[in-house]
């Protein structure tokens, strides 16, 4: 399927206020811990159809779309190009978007890297990683998500305190819209599990000392008993991206 940004998003129909009674339903039904990822995703498929977008960073999340493609043929799938991936980030985005039945958005910046770099200074990421992560992942995904009703993530319970108390479906302030984290529940050995038995791509630097990849120049090896979080934005205090806070 397509690996450039030619979609144009769908659109909303329902008012917020719909959405947030969807939300308090689904949380009824599914509750906090322990739903079923593809019950979760087929109650999904059926409420929202084409507006419901995936986000993936191609890393070991390749699993979520994966999913809700079985659930929702030609699943937008929205990746952001910052500019900075390294080349296994790209090939990954690439081998999926062939090997399964969905529409990979790939989402652009503003301002290219040579363009940033004349207006911020070179390397802006060392310097300020919050305003670079701010224009290159943050601005473009939101963007993009003011044309659905609902989103899947990736995210998971283990991965960072912050993400500890996220629910199946919960309401997302900040982008006025319904938030679904399918594999909540899962571990990053679930992950790899399910991955490995139905042939779900994934990026091989997860195998090579990566348990957590973002962009090539804030995402470092982790060292064996270090925290998977660690190799992200190292020496500077930051966790998130700020496309989860």
């Amino acid at each position: 399927m397509t690996v450039t940004d030619t979609t144009t998003s769908p659109g909303r129909t329902r008012s917020t206020e719909e959405l947030k009674t969807l939300v308090e339903e689904a949380q009824q039904r599914f509750g906090e811990r322990d739903a079923d990822p593809d019950e979760v995703l087929a109650w999904a498929a059926e409420t929202f159809g084409p507006r419901l977008a995936v986000a993936c960073s191609m890393a070991s999340d390749t699993v979520v779309p994966a999913l809700v493609s079985t659930h929702l043929k030609n699943v937008d799938v929205l990746f952001l190009e910052t500019g900075y991936h390294f080349p296994e980030t790209l090939q990954t985005r690439d081998d999926f978007a062939r090997d399964w039945p969905v529409n990979v958005r790939t989402l652009l910046p503003e301002l290219t890297v040579p363009e940033q770099d004349e207006k911020y200074g070179a390397r802006l990421h060392d310097r300020d990683p919050g305003l670079c992560c701010g224009m290159r992942k943050v601005a473009p995904l939101d963007k993009a998500l003011a044309g659905y009703e609902a989103w899947v993530t990736g995210l998971r319970r283990e991965e960072t305190p912050h993400r500890a108390n996220a629910a199946p479906v919960e309401w997302d302030e900040h982008h006025q819209m319904v938030k679904i984290n399918a594999i909540v529940d899962w571990t990053f050995d679930h992950v790899v599990a399910y991955a490995e038995e139905n042939l779900v791509v994934v990026n091989p630097l997860l195998s090579q000392g990566y348990p957590s990849i973002g962009c090539a120049p804030c995402t470092r090896k982790v060292a064996p008993g270090e925290d998977p979080r660690a190799g992200r934005w190292s020496g500077v205090g930051k966790t998130e991206c700020g496309i989860h806070l």
